[in-house]
């Protein structure tokens, strides 16, 4: 798990990043600069999460002894560490693509998205994998791996579909009702 924190720290200032990086964009009516700042943070922060798999895989017989000297946590961890590796590279995508979407304007789809994919869908199905089907902790991380998997695509299909064009538009007229006219209709009135 502290491994898994530290990972998600990269994920989280990129969520805040892209965040506000697709709203100014969006607000200042340039689509394409929104769309490919998506893409740029997605491979980066995907990349990210990769290299740091490959790492925690080419030692995971070296790092569980960081953490305890117990030899049956140990081993644990090392028969865990390649569901750790996926949890790490979903979960570095996953906040950027939330991101993307709170900088759309989107934070009520990204709630219902969380709710349903964690609380509705992951949380139960690791319940079942480690209680009901007696998976133990390797159950309940899977479960709520597979929710973080669903809630990953379901984000990339909504922003995948997006017309950004038409999302510039809807943020131009939110900045209109909600900031007042642009300068340049300031300036027009003024030359009136």
């Amino acid at each position: 798990m502290n491994i898994l924190g530290w990972t998600i720290m990269e994920a989280l200032g990129m969520n805040a990043a892209i965040s506000v990086r697709v709203s100014n964009e969006l607000g200042a009516s340039h689509p394409r600069t929104a769309k490919f700042s998506l893409v740029v943070a997605v491979v980066t922060s995907f990349l990210i999460g990769v290299i740091i798999s490959i790492i925690l895989i080419l030692s995971r017989n070296v790092y569980p002894s960081l953490f305890s000297s117990d030899a049956s946590v140990e081993t644990l961890v090392k028969e865990l560490t390649p569901v750790l590796a996926l949890c790490i590279i979903v979960n570095n995508v996953q906040p950027v693509l939330s991101g993307v979407a709170i900088g759309a304007g989107w934070q009520g789809i990204v709630a219902y998205v969380n709710i349903a994919c964690y609380y509705v869908f992951g949380i139960p199905l690791g319940l079942i994998l480690g209680y009901k089907l007696d998976w133990g902790v390797t159950g309940i991380w899977y479960g709520m791996m597979i929710g973080t998997i669903v809630q990953t695509g379901v984000l990339f299909i909504i922003v995948y579909r997006t017309n950004w064009n038409k999302e510039a538009s809807i943020a131009e007229d939110r900045i209109r009702k909600w900031g007042g006219p642009k300068e340049s209709d300031v300036e027009k009135t003024n030359e009136s």
